[in-house]
């Protein structure tokens, strides 16, 4: 795959690819007031924000933007990947879409308190988007976790992190690699079905490095 295929993103006061895709979780999240001058993809659950235009367009102006609802993209029948669910609303609603397992890999929040009233199991999976290698054990962790729900009749599996753009698709990757797709094919299918999904060139290789050394099973 082209490393250099990536979702376009313009936001101001950054310096690099990498900050402006930080300040994009940021903006998805709702955590931070930004000076905003950003073009990002309207799908999935990610809208763009008042005030938002491509480099050559409107004068950025500062605004407050925050997602309402969950940001919630399927991939299969039965794997979604998202962003952050935070609240006991936003549990509710993933309750509702029929989703029994949860593969949290926020390092920001741990969604177990809010899932229990829900009868959903989490793994709290937790990693920093820091653009560093992955270790096997993060990976393996999430496989285990998914493979078991999986083998369960009518189960879902939802992976997320603050911003489903590098970490919930990564851990995805995974999944997907361990259940015997073939990586390329994989991220095509994750991109294709939620184009903000960005997959850095170290995160590919720590999966890749991961699944050289692992057993795949069926395809979900």
């Amino acid at each position: 795959m082209d490393g250099e295929r990536r979702v376009a993103i313009w936001v101001e006061g950054t310096r690099s690819k990498r900050d402006a895709v930080r300040r994009l979780e940021e903006l998805v999240s709702g955590r931070e007031r930004v000076g905003a001058r950003a073009g990002v993809p309207a799908a999935h659950g990610v809208s763009s924000p008042p005030g938002v235009a491509a480099p050559d367009g409107v004068r950025a102006r500062r605004t407050v933007w925050r997602r309402r609802g969950m940001d919630i993209t399927w991939i299969t029948d039965r794997i979604a990947v998202g962003g952050g669910i935070w609240s006991a609303e936003n549990m509710a609603m993933v309750a509702r879409e029929g989703i029994t397992h949860i593969i949290d890999m926020q390092i920001e929040f741990d969604d177990t308190p809010l899932a229990k009233e829900h009868d959903i199991a989490v793994l709290w999976n937790p990693t920093d988007d820091d653009f560093e290698v992955k270790p096997a054990e993060l990976f393996e962790r999430g496989v285990k976790f998914a493979k078991k729900a999986l083998d369960q009749d009518e189960s879902k599996v939802f992976i997320h992190c603050a911003a489903g753009v590098h970490r919930a698709p990564m851990m995805t990757l995974a999944v997907l690699g361990a259940m015997g797709w073939d990586v390329d094919e994989a991220m095509e299918l994750i991109e294709g079905r939620r184009p903000v999904a960005d997959f850095a060139d170290v995160y590919v290789r720590s999966v890749e490095k991961y699944l050289a050394n692992s057993r795949p099973t069926k395809r979900v």
